[in-house]
């Protein structure tokens, strides 16, 4: 197993100890720190492994950080949807 799938698998491990612990702010905090760190572990993930590992990778923190991406698909959405309205003006 090389370096960059150890510590995936740490990244991992950490995100889901750090959901079961109690927060006054739902998470979002952890949850930012989780992607800045998750982000260039996935790069690195792909780099040293090839893209099939890296997507595994990709799919396993989305699955773990699951709210932060609906959240952005929403807020997307909503933008998208106003952007029309202001274009037909």
């Amino acid at each position: 197993m090389t370096t960059s799938l150890i510590l995936a698998l740490l990244w991992l491990i950490t995100a889901n100890v750090l959901a079961m612990i109690p927060s006054k702010d739902n998470l979002w905090f952890r949850a930012y720190v989780l992607i800045a760190i998750g982000i260039p572990l996935v790069g690195y993930v792909t780099y040293e492994n090839g893209p099939i590992w890296g997507v595994v990778i990709l799919a396993a923190g989305a699955s773990v950080l699951r709210w932060p991406l609906v959240y952005l698909t929403r807020w997307l959405r909503g933008k998208s949807a106003r952007s029309k309205k202001t274009s037909k003006i």
